[in-house]
């Protein structure tokens, strides 16, 4: 059996332009999607996970993302006097446990490989997951638990992966695949964002991955790739001569939460799957696009 994943790198640094300007004073991991920031979604999805240690890549103006996942005694006080007993649990909810949340910042922005470095000290010598809360998955078992269950066996690096568009390799790090089952693919390769003429397949990373520490010895380099950025997908790739590789095709639906349209269609997909919302987002819907 393979050490089992604890901890969770969340890397929240990024300025948010694409949302400009409801992101100048917010974090975009703070816009809400119904009732709840997409960070959020994100703990909550890591915690169904089995994950224990939750790690923030902040950078300046995230201090309401600390505020989110800390206690507020006015708050719970003023709750607790009008009798708010729901909300209360809502908030209580929450939290973790002492201890085990932590921050730490990315000064300059340079990537997503160097914000994953940025943690590596508060990681250690053990398996950890990263979670992108841009990338918002909508599924009945939470897509970072199906990843958990398929590398238990596995062991290596696993990434979550979907099939897209051959002429949208170029957004994505896309598998060069040597076996595939349906479920895992192998790869002997990836390449981050491709042209579609050049790219080995159609099968592109989403913003989750279990990674092994020695990642952190690749990203130590601090190589520029694509956009002159330190790119995770390099590091991965630098590894995959001594460590297996996989990609999980994931059963559920993945939310694009970085462009403004994805982030309208999570809205509208997560309210119509509340009982308390469902019936009033279908009657919306009916009001402005007739016929659906």
């Amino acid at each position: 059996m393979n050490a089992r994943v604890r901890k969770a790198i969340f890397p929240v640094g990024g300025l948010g332009t694409r949302f400009l300007p409801a992101t100048k004073a917010m974090p975009k991991e703070m816009l809400p999607v119904v009732d709840k920031p997409l960070i959020q979604y994100a703990v909550e999805e890591a915690r169904e996970a089995g994950i224990e240690e939750f790690i923030f890549v902040t950078g300046r103006g995230k201090a309401s993302i600390e505020d989110h996942f800390d206690r507020s005694q006015e708050l719970e006080d003023t709750l607790s006097g009008r009798g708010k007993t729901e909300e209360l649990q809502l908030i209580a909810d929450l939290l973790a446990a002492p201890g085990k949340v932590c921050y730490t910042r990315q000064q300059e922005p340079l990537g997503l490989g160097h914000a994953v470095w940025c943690a590596r000290n508060l990681v250690g010598n053990e398996p950890f997951a990263v979670l992108l809360a841009d990338d918002l998955v909508q599924a009945d078992t939470p897509c970072l638990k199906q990843m958990v269950e398929a590398h238990a066996p596995i062991g290596g690096n696993l990434v979550a992966v979907m099939d897209v568009p051959k002429e949208h390799t170029k957004r994505y790090g896309i598998l060069d695949v040597v076996e595939d089952n349906g479920s895992l693919a192998k790869a002997k390769g990836l390449v981050e964002k491709p042209d579609p003429e050049v790219a080995p397949s159609t099968l592109s990373i989403i913003g989750r991955y279990i990674l092994q520490p020695e990642v952190f010895d690749e990203l130590e380099r601090q190589e520029r790739g694509a956009g002159n950025e330190i790119q995770l997908t390099d590091a991965m790739a630098r590894t995959i001569d001594r460590i297996p590789f996989h990609g999980l095709r994931f059963s559920g639906t993945r939310f694009d939460c970085g462009s403004k349209a994805g982030f309208l269609e999570a809205n509208i997909a997560f309210a119509l799957a509340r009982e308390d919302l469902g019936n009033d987002m279908a009657d919306i819907l009916r009001r402005y696009a007739p016929g659906t």
